[in-house]
């Protein structure tokens, strides 16, 4: 047995352990439903949240051949881990800043929703992280999302719903920062690749994100909750008709394309969940979801071949395009859209213009700089980086009946 795999079985479950240990311990003192007004959330609104980040994102990750077990097995174990410090933080907030108490079930809708972040910065080193450092990665991402979160809501005065859908914006550029500090992989790699089999499961995936994210965007919603709801189906449904018509146009043998199709039809989503709430015209939101396709295919293009190898950036599963690009777009819009809406006001107008720009610039801001810094120490020696050969390969932590090759 290498010294390599004698270390992963030393230290994986005792790091859980200790988090778990550490958990309970505060549950026991912080956690408490005591004078929570009753939730605004339903079960079933929670349930299509939660289905979309575990079983939408865990599948959406298996594009990798030889991969598909740590892809779907590590995300359901960041997220049960993540979920609890997520809630465990807004208790102490709560606690601290004498916020209004939450029940339960919104306690842990938001820490779900939260828990996207960390997803979406998974796929970005996918393949390239050991299990040590993606649990680090979660506790660090999180704690850190609270703090953008804090500082826009109390600065900034962004409403919580609002401030929340930073996620996508959050998880993409932390996510390309910590992976800026990996090692590239072999170039032509045999094991960064795909299969149709692969392909179909990350498929099932995106169509599970598909069909809940109209929750996603409206569960946090106060106001015009079903308008939120409505906005973004229209919204992901052009996206999903453009990337169709997108992947045909910039295919050399006109053919559909399952990397556009599994990226693109999403971005819609991503794009209107900021103004979903807002919109007052279904026109608008279509606009937003064919734009939001446009730029993540043809993001995707020029990622690819000119800005990724200039930085060194090893992006595994694209969050850039399909997540980070979408969610600037979306930021933008809102800006606009406020601009449009209050031009009779002007002293308003600066008001609103001004905090909204801040809030989109200090979350970027610390998503690169925390990422970096996250990066760096993930890739010191006691964490055991994984050597480049060893990338993308299931065989290093699961145990196989036999010896497959293939998944």
């Amino acid at each position: 047995m290498s010294s390599y795999y004698r270390n992963f079985r030393n230290n994986v479950p005792w790091l859980i352990l200790f988090l778990e240990a550490v958990f309970i311990v505060l549950f026991y003192f912080l956690f408490s439903d005591d004078g929570a007004p009753r939730s605004s959330i339903s079960y079933p609104a929670f349930q299509d949240v939660n289905h979309m980040v575990i079983f939408g994102f865990g599948f959406f990750l298996t594009f990798l051949k030889r991969y598909g077990f740590s892809s779907t097995g590590f995300n359901l174990l960041i997220i049960v881990l993540g979920v609890q410090c997520s809630v465990l933080i807004e208790g102490l907030l709560v606690l601290l800043l004498q916020r209004p108490n939450e029940d339960g079930l919104k306690r842990i809708t938001k820490a779900a929703v939260s828990m996207t972040a960390v997803v979406i910065s998974t796929g970005a080193v996918l393949g390239k992280s050991n299990p040590v450092q993606l649990i680090l990665m979660t506790v660090v991402e999180i704690i850190v999302f609270h703090m953008s979160r804090w500082i826009n809501k109390m600065f900034l005065e962004v409403p919580d719903d609002i401030g929340m859908m930073h996620v996508h914006l959050f998880g993409a550029y932390f996510g390309l920062a910590v992976s800026s500090c990996f090692s590239e992989p072999l170039p032509r790699s045999e094991k960064n690749a795909s299969t149709p089999k692969s392909d179909l499961l990350s498929m099932l995936g995106t169509l599970f994100l598909w069909v809940f994210w109209p929750s996603f965007n409206s569960v946090l919603v106060v106001a015009n909750k079903r308008q939120a709801i409505y906005n973004t189906y229209f919204a992901l449904a052009v996206s999903a008709v453009t990337a169709f018509v997108l992947s045909v146009l910039t295919t050399k043998d006109g053919k559909f394309r399952m990397t556009h199709i599994h990226s693109a039809v999403l971005a819609g989503g991503v794009t209107v969940g900021y103004a979903a709430h807002s919109i007052e015209y279904p026109w608008i939101a279509m606009i937003l979801g064919l734009l939001a396709s446009v730029i993540t295919i043809l993001g995707s293009y020029c990622l690819q071949r000119c800005l990724n190898p200039a930085l060194k950036i090893h992006d595994s599963s694209g969050v850039h395009f399909t997540f980070g690009f979408p969610a600037v777009l979306g930021a933008l819009a809102q800006v606009i859209l406020l601009a449009i809406k209050n031009w009779t006001n002007l002293s308003r107008l600066g008001y609103l213009v001004m905090f909204h720009v801040g809030a989109f610039c200090v979350t970027i801001s610390v998503a690169l700089i925390t990422g970096f810094i996250t990066g760096l120490i993930l890739n010191l020696k006691p964490f055991k980086t994984i050597p480049v050969s060893k990338y993308f390969e299931d065989q290093f932590y699961w145990e196989f009946p036999h010896l497959a090759v293939g998944f």
